[in-house]
Protein backbone atom coordinates (compact mmCIF):
# COMPACT_ATOMS: atom_id res chain seq x y z
CA UNK A 1 0.00 0.00 0.00
CA UNK A 2 1.26 3.49 -1.28
CA UNK A 3 1.35 6.70 0.97
CA UNK A 4 -1.95 8.00 -0.78
CA UNK A 5 -3.37 4.61 -2.30
CA UNK A 6 -6.62 3.28 -0.26
CA UNK A 7 -7.31 -0.85 -0.39
CA UNK A 8 -10.65 -1.86 -0.59
CA UNK A 9 -11.66 -5.17 1.12
CA UNK A 10 -15.13 -7.17 1.69
CA UNK A 11 -15.93 -8.96 5.42
CA UNK A 12 -19.00 -11.09 6.54
CA UNK A 13 -20.02 -9.25 9.05
CA UNK A 14 -22.86 -9.82 11.65
CA UNK A 15 -24.99 -6.63 13.26
CA UNK A 16 -26.97 -6.74 16.07
CA UNK A 17 -29.76 -3.77 17.13
CA UNK A 18 -30.86 -3.52 20.51
CA UNK A 19 -34.06 -1.48 21.22
CA UNK A 20 -34.50 -2.26 24.57
CA UNK A 21 -35.06 0.49 27.63
CA UNK A 22 -32.09 -1.30 29.31
CA UNK A 23 -29.80 -0.78 26.11
CA UNK A 24 -30.38 1.56 23.07
CA UNK A 25 -27.04 0.34 20.36
CA UNK A 26 -26.07 -1.32 17.09
CA UNK A 27 -22.59 -3.16 16.84
CA UNK A 28 -21.03 -4.54 14.05
CA UNK A 29 -18.52 -7.75 14.09
CA UNK A 30 -16.16 -8.96 11.82
CA UNK A 31 -16.53 -12.89 10.96
CA UNK A 32 -13.30 -13.05 9.73
CA UNK A 33 -11.14 -11.25 12.08
CA UNK A 34 -10.54 -8.03 10.27
CA UNK A 35 -9.40 -4.80 12.62
CA UNK A 36 -10.34 -1.31 11.94
CA UNK A 37 -7.88 0.86 12.24
CA UNK A 38 -7.81 5.05 12.41
CA UNK A 39 -9.24 6.51 8.92
CA UNK A 40 -10.52 3.51 7.83
CA UNK A 41 -14.41 3.59 6.49
CA UNK A 42 -16.99 0.70 6.82
CA UNK A 43 -20.30 0.06 5.04
CA UNK A 44 -22.35 -2.33 5.93
CA UNK A 45 -24.25 -3.38 2.65
CA UNK A 46 -28.31 -3.98 2.73
CA UNK A 47 -31.60 -2.67 3.75
CA UNK A 48 -31.74 -0.65 7.08
CA UNK A 49 -32.39 -2.73 9.94
CA UNK A 50 -35.44 -1.96 12.11
CA UNK A 51 -35.57 -3.24 15.84
CA UNK A 52 -38.85 -3.59 17.37
CA UNK A 53 -38.85 -1.95 20.82
CA UNK A 54 -37.96 -4.20 23.63
CA UNK A 55 -35.96 -6.41 21.49
CA UNK A 56 -32.43 -7.38 20.02
CA UNK A 57 -32.49 -7.97 16.06
CA UNK A 58 -29.39 -9.97 14.54
CA UNK A 59 -28.37 -9.92 10.76
CA UNK A 60 -25.59 -11.38 8.90
CA UNK A 61 -24.28 -8.95 6.44
CA UNK A 62 -20.94 -8.11 4.38
CA UNK A 63 -19.20 -5.42 5.00
CA UNK A 64 -17.17 -3.02 2.51
CA UNK A 65 -14.25 -1.91 4.56
CA UNK A 66 -12.13 1.27 2.46
CA UNK A 67 -8.62 1.58 4.13
CA UNK A 68 -7.23 4.72 4.80
CA UNK A 69 -4.22 5.58 2.78
CA UNK A 70 -0.67 5.88 5.22
CA UNK A 71 -1.52 9.65 4.60
CA UNK A 72 -4.54 9.42 5.80
CA UNK A 73 -3.55 7.29 8.82
CA UNK A 74 -1.46 9.66 10.08
CA UNK A 75 -3.68 12.54 9.67
CA UNK A 76 -6.33 10.89 11.37
CA UNK A 77 -3.97 9.85 14.44
CA UNK A 78 -2.56 13.72 14.62
CA UNK A 79 -6.37 15.52 14.56
CA UNK A 80 -7.92 12.70 16.54
CA UNK A 81 -7.49 14.37 20.02
CA UNK A 82 -8.52 17.59 18.46
CA UNK A 83 -11.98 16.23 17.44
CA UNK A 84 -12.65 14.78 20.85
CA UNK A 85 -12.08 17.59 22.69
CA UNK A 86 -14.72 19.27 19.99
CA UNK A 87 -17.70 16.65 21.33
CA UNK A 88 -16.41 17.19 25.32
CA UNK A 89 -17.47 21.35 24.80
CA UNK A 90 -20.58 21.33 26.76
CA UNK A 91 -22.00 23.05 29.92
CA UNK A 92 -24.88 22.89 32.09
CA UNK A 93 -26.87 25.93 33.65
CA UNK A 94 -30.08 26.37 35.46
CA UNK A 95 -30.84 29.14 33.14
CA UNK A 96 -33.77 28.72 30.58
CA UNK A 97 -32.59 30.64 27.37
CA UNK A 98 -35.55 31.23 24.63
Amino acid sequence: MGILTREIERAPCTVEISHKFESLHAHVRFNNGAVIYPGDEVTVQGPEIMAPFGEIVSEDREAIIVRASKLEQLWTRMTGDLEVMELCEFSFSEEVRL
